[in-house]
């Protein structure tokens, strides 16, 4: 066969050939692949030489590229562009994919060699990057098996391939339950408080579907907006209904086994590993440290938010029974009572907002902000092939020219696509014997589709998604890392969300909005009375939000910190791990941990947290710009240096503090969360 997959990629700065790729090359690709990495690592533990950094430890970094290069293309495709076909591939090569990862750490002549280069490691001179590298390495190593008996290995070798296909499935189960369901309306009366640009794009969903009337999908274009502003309780009862209960309705798309197999096969891998809990064995190299370092900070935050949360649904209760609710409020009612709450209080709501925020304005407002702070280029280059014909392709350059990165952009909800935003690669950046392999970066995103007569306006939520996710794409493209391993976002779970959130601040910001938010059929720029608005309004029910974090924080750490096998229905202990932050009552029949993507099938198991721990980071960071002007390019200019350039090649409190100039305060963040 001439599979593609397994030729130089004679493309445009090397790039996937897509238009050349078909599913059917994967599997004799990827057995192929691992066949010329298997002889690579054989090389290395095989070498008579003494082991040393350099044929040890980067050679084995460097080894097996053409096997990442591979597995990129086919998992970043089965989360965005994925069909039955592409699943099966996924599924078949997952356990492969983890029994050679596992012949690797297992390989007792290699660890024998990276042994003997980590037990030098204090007298041999070796830079903070490379001691950065070996370390992770060993570790690698420890927590793959290597220091196992034969029976524990045989055991470890079964947890680590059964858990490759569950991660997968439950992904799957997931998006499979989110495409099946529809909510189908034909009459007019059923539309009542829907802004006229979701009606439009709900027509045009029906209409693509083969039917008159109006589609709304569980996808978030649909469901975010009809939970906002629908008048008709039932109906918002009926999405809320079916969107908490993907994955959860007894049938062959079910995750309740799913989770409580992972979260047990994941407890007996620690044990096996010398670990009491799945969270002990994660938490080793975070900044965090340990379990206790988490919780307690978990449960200072919540200290601080659990008043402001219920402070908030207060105020969100007795809005509505002034306005005509009747009865107790719900968790389908909250969305459309607090945007009406909002409304009311400082005249502001997405309607509003909207016409202001055309894609096609924020992403070149997004690119400027970029260029103006670290003096970078965006050109659109169509000749750079792509999965799907709505991904739009960018060659990133530095102020002198010189190729920086591959940007990626996949805007809108298909089918085939998983619900949710993230920044992904197809390939890491790394310098290999002087020539820096610049990164290939891809953002996507489930933002709302242009209608027949509006371009994509986006929410404000939609907005600060997308400088979130552009902030992590900065953290791969401006790596300036010597390994791969090391660069971009290859870093602890609770420094990885410093960049991205860094971004979202900018959302906020008069001194940045001003320049170029204006409106779509006038052009009239954006009012600073409009402006002062989504300031005054950012802390509105943030006590509420912050709260519906840590609890989804603490049902992570649940999951991560048993110590026996769980043997009940996943409900029993999520109402446990929830019941002191959740402000609503149980909805029978719906539950969070089945869906729950990012711990079951992400790479947030036990990281949770990490989205809070990273804010009280953000804040403080963000605050000196403020002092000094956010645009200021000597702050910004430190901050790629030493938080965007440098990846992982420093430990993240060091890198910090490089920038910062100090440890992290959370004056910054509470203050900004309206919590101080």
């Amino acid at each position: 066969m001439n599979n593609p997959l397994l030729q130089t990629w004679d493309t445009p700065y090397g790039t996937p050939p897509f238009d050349l790729i078909k599913i059917s090359h994967f599997k004799p690709a990827v057995e192929e692949a691992i066949k010329e990495a298997a002889l690579q690592i054989e090389a290395i533990a095989s070498d008579p030489g003494q082991a040393d950094f350099s044929n040890t430890v980067e050679a084995l970094d460097n080894a097996g590229e053409k096997l990442g290069n591979i597995t990129a293309v086919l998992f970043n495709l089965n989360n965005a562009e994925t069909c039955k076909e592409l699943q099966a591939v996924a599924q078949e090569l997952s356990p492969l994919l983890a029994r050679f990862s596992n012949d690797i750490t297992m390989n007792d002549k290699l660890f024998r060699r990276v042994s003997a280069v980590y037990e030098s490691r204090h007298s041999s001179g070796f830079t903070t990057e490379e001691m950065m590298l070996l370390e992770k390495h060993y570790r690698n190593f420890i927590l793959g098996g290597a220091g196992l008996s034969e029976s524990g290995k045989k055991r470890f070798r079964e947890i680590s391939e059964e858990l490759s296909l569950l991660s997968v499935r439950f992904e799957e189960n997931i998006l499979e339950d989110t495409n099946l369901f529809e909510l189908h309306l034909t009459h007019k009366e059923d539309l009542t408080g829907l802004p006229e640009g979701v009606v439009e794009a709900a027509a045009s969903e029906a209409k693509n579907r083969g039917k008159k009337g109006w589609v709304f999908t569980l996808h978030s274009p649909g469901y975010v907006p009809f939970m906002k502003y629908s008048d008709k309780r039932e109906l918002r009862e009926k999405m809320f209904r079916a969107y908490s209960s993907r994955a959860y309705h007894n049938d062959e798309h079910d995750n309740r086994e799913h989770a409580c197999k992972i979260a047990n096969l994941r407890l007996e891998m620690a044990n096996i590993l010398g670990f009491k809990t799945y969270a002990e064995q994660a938490l080793n190299d975070r900044m965090a440290e340990n379990t206790p370092g988490v919780m307690s900070f978990l449960q200072k935050l919540y200290a601080a938010a659990m008043p402001a949360a219920q402070k908030d649904l207060n105020a969100v209760r007795e809005f509505a029974l002034r306005t005509g609710h009747q009865g107790r409020l719900e968790k389908w009612d909250w969305a459309y009572y607090s945007e009406k709450l909002q409304k009311a209080e400082f005249d502001i709501d997405d309607e509003i907002l909207k016409p202001y925020f055309s894609l096609e304005n924020v992403e070149k407002a997004v690119f400027s902000l970029a260029s103006r702070l670290y003096n970078i280029t965006f050109v659109e280059d169509r000749k750079i092939q792509a999965y799907h014909h709505e991904v739009k392709r960018w060659r990133v350059t530095e102020e002198n020219g010189s190729l920086l990165a591959i940007l990626y952009i996949d805007y809108f909800p298909r089918p085939g696509k998983s619900g949710g935003a993230w920044m992904t690669n197809f390939r890491e950046q790394k310098i290999i014997e002087g020539s820096d392999i610049r990164p290939q970066v891809s953002i996507v995103t489930n933002f709302t589709r242009p209608g027949n007569t509006k371009p994509s306006l986006l929410s404000f939520s939609e907005l600060t998604t997308f400088l979130h996710e552009f902030g992590h794409a900065l953290h791969g493209m401006l790596s300036k890392c010597r390994f791969s391993s090391l660069s971009g976002t290859n870093v602890t779970r609770d420094f990885v969300e410093l960049p991205s959130q860094f971004m979202e601040n900018y959302a906020f910001e008069k001194d940045w909005l001003s320049e170029w938010a204006v409106h779509y059929l006038t052009g009239e720029p954006i009012r600073d009375e409009l402006i002062d608005k989504i300031k005054a309004s950012s802390t509105f029910n943030e006590g509420y939000a912050c709260n519906r974090q840590i609890g989804f924080a603490f049902l992570d750490m649940a999951w991560h910190t048993i110590t026996k096998p769980f043997d009940r229905e996943p409900e029993y202990l999520e109402s446990e791990a929830l019941s002191g932050s959740e402000l609503f009552p149980p909805v029978e029949g719906t539950n969070m941990s089945v869906s729950f993507g990012h711990i079951f099938g992400g790479g947030y198991a036990a990281g949770y947290y990490g989205y809070k721990w990273a804010e009280v980071l953000d804040a403080d960071a963000f605050s000196l710009l403020r002092e000094k002007g956010i645009f200021d390019k000597e702050t910004a200019a430190s901050f790629r240096h030493n938080i965007l350039e440098r990846g992982g090649s420093d430990k993240p409190m060091n890198l910090y503090v490089k920038f910062r100039g100090r440890e992290p305060s959370p004056e910054a963040f509470l203050e900004r969360s309206g919590l101080k």
